[in-house]
């Protein structure tokens, strides 16, 4: 998506869920990907990326993401199954 160094591999469908395709994302988009979707939703509802950006959610961050630098690492919520209770 954007090459720089600020990018990770992701797994459109994770390894757990028997995930191999692999594609360079944005460490941002990485982690806003994971902040938003478990990783059974991830495999179910946003195997691609192009359902990824159709998700409201994703799709307003994106416009967002594209106003920043793309050093820009932001901070984004612990997903709601990692936060200690």
């Amino acid at each position: 998506m954007i090459a720089g160094p600020s990018v990770d591999r992701h797994h459109w469908i994770p390894r757990k869920e028997g995930g191999r395709h692999w594609d360079w994302l944005h460490r941002l988009c990485h982690k806003k990907l994971h902040s938003l979707h478990d990783e059974k939703t991830l495999a179910r509802d946003l195997p691609d990326a192009r359902s990824a950006r159709a998700d409201p959610e994703i799709a307003k961050f994106i416009k967002w993401a594209r106003k920043q630098p793309p050093e820009a690492m932001g901070r984004h919520a612990k997903p709601k199954r990692r936060r200690k209770r």
